[in-house]
């Protein structure tokens, strides 16, 4: 028996609970798997919206509280912020999709609030010290700040390159500096790689949420009605900037 070669997927039952970083962070999901080193953490209901966390960089869980009423004489809770709070506050403020920003502070820090890169980058969406003094961010290190001030610079980047999210992506990475030296995304592997991994990552979420949600709307259209036409992904169409 090739026991060894067999990828333990081990689905664990939850409802609204918190997973407890030890870098002091936490994130809200509605249900985990173990996926051998790897535990990922569906953020609602469904399938398509998950954060993959190494599971040794996660010290338990614990019931959200938050989701409680609190006793008719005990205090208001103070509000607490916690990943899924603060990229969809970001991203409505500047209207991008939440899955774009999260793929990038995957890529950039690890989901890390307290990562430094060599070259100076600080927080979840690694702001350098000048951009991030531009944008207003006095403490890169403070997670909302950092996340807002890293979304708003990546909107700033879309409408500068007519929302081409490749050359915006490059020029977060690389700066827009190279980015128009080159016409493109330099020919730096980093940045090159980099923008794959964002762009791939993007993509395979939103192929799997119109997949999710094809059947309801298949079953919603009228008897004999012609087919949607089938939709692109972000190197192909702007999803990527809400309304």
């Amino acid at each position: 028996m090739l026991l060894g070669a067999l990828v333990l997927i081990v689905p664990l039952a939850c409802a609204a609970d918190l997973a407890l970083l030890r870098n002091g962070f936490t994130i809200r999901h509605e249900h985990r798997q173990l996926l051998g080193e790897t535990t990922r953490l569906f953020l609602d209901s469904g399938t398509a919206s998950y954060i993959d966390v190494p599971t040794g960089e996660i010290q338990g869980f614990e019931k959200d509280m938050s989701l409680l009423p609190p006793p008719p004489s005990a205090e208001p809770p103070r509000p607490a912020w916690d990943m899924n709070e603060i990229v969809n506050s970001a991203s409505a403020r500047y209207r991008l999709d939440p899955d774009l920003v999260t793929s990038v502070i995957r890529a950039e820090s690890g989901f890390n609030p307290h990562a430094r890169s060599r070259k100076g980058a600080q927080g979840l969406m690694q702001l350098m010290p000048q951009t991030a003094g531009q944008l207003g961010v006095r403490n890169p290190l403070d997670p909302q700040a950092n996340v807002s001030g890293g979304t708003r610079y990546l909107r700033e980047l879309l409408e500068r390159y007519n929302f081409d999210l490749v050359k915006a992506l490059a020029a977060y990475n690389a700066g827009p500096l190279r980015v128009e030296q080159y016409r493109g995304v330099p020919p730096y592997r980093e940045t090159r790689a980099y923008v794959a991994k964002i762009v791939h990552e993007y993509n395979r979420k939103k192929i799997a949420q119109e997949k999710q949600a094809a059947p309801a709307s298949k079953s919603a259209r009228p008897k004999n009605a012609a087919p949607a036409s089938p939709s692109g992904t972000a190197g192909q169409r702007n999803p990527i900037a809400q309304n």
